[in-house]
């Protein structure tokens, strides 16, 4: 993919969240690698939804942004299928208010396990594995089959399927998606032993996002790390 590319998705997302949102993120990075394009939102945070993180209501804002990007979600999905040439299949996004960060993330119609591109193969992989087993089997359990890529020296995607246990399948049946990824982002977040992967993958960890495709029971988790000394490979607008 050219960086032309990138650019323009950057560009044609900054514009939609200042159209939608009044504001829009202070930086966009755009990072592609089949089968997924992430986009990381840097410093993005409304007027409306600071006062509501300024009163200690991080569930409303959660839930408020929440509503606006599944009315958002089609126009993203277009924007990514028409900049980069590209079928997507689905839209995911989370937000750390924390950092005032958030990422957009999608997956695109194609196979990892098709995919021969050296981001497959990272360095302490089988530790990262290992813990991101760990605490899903903590918050649910253990993935039936795990994956995960470095698509650049920032951006590490992981994808777990067949992770639900009962409860949460009843609850996905009988319509309680939203409070069930309002419920498990925050636990699953508070269960990561952050410590453990910065020590192997020598590199602190920025940010955290998860989001899940409750109906085929997959969930992702998308480390941000901080930038290395003179070495950044985010595109950026």
């Amino acid at each position: 993919m050219e960086k032309t590319v990138e650019s323009g998705i950057s560009s044609a997302i900054g514009k939609l969240f200042r159209d939608n949102f009044g504001k829009g993120p202070e930086a966009i990075f755009v990072s592609i690698a089949k089968p997924y394009i992430t986009i990381y939102l840097r410093n993005f945070l409304a007027p409306m939804e600071r006062i509501l993180l300024k009163q200690e209501n991080e569930l409303k804002f959660q839930e408020t942004r929440d509503l606006l990007m599944k009315e958002l979600t089609p126009e993203i999905q277009s924007i990514i299928s028409s900049q980069a040439g590209v079928q997507v299949d689905k839209i995911y996004y989370d937000w750390s208010t924390e950092n005032r960060n958030g990422i957009l993330f999608a997956e695109l119609n194609s196979n990892l396990d098709e995919t021969t591109g050296n981001y497959l193969s990272y360095p302490a992989k089988e530790q990262v594995h290992a813990e991101i087993s760990r605490f899903t089997q903590k918050a649910q359990k253990s993935p039936r089959k795990l994956t995960s890529c470095m698509l650049n020296s920032r951006t590490l995607v992981s994808r777990r399927e067949d992770i639900f246990v009962l409860i949460e399948q009843e609850l996905i049946r009988s319509g309680f998606e939203n409070q069930l990824r309002l419920s498990k982002r925050k636990l699953e977040k508070s269960l990561i032993d952050k410590k453990f992967l910065e020590s192997v993958l020598h590199q602190e960890i920025q940010d955290v996002f998860v989001d899940w495709d409750f109906e085929n029971d997959t969930g992702f988790v998308i480390f941000i790390l901080k930038p290395k000394n003179n070495m950044v490979e985010m595109s950026r607008q």
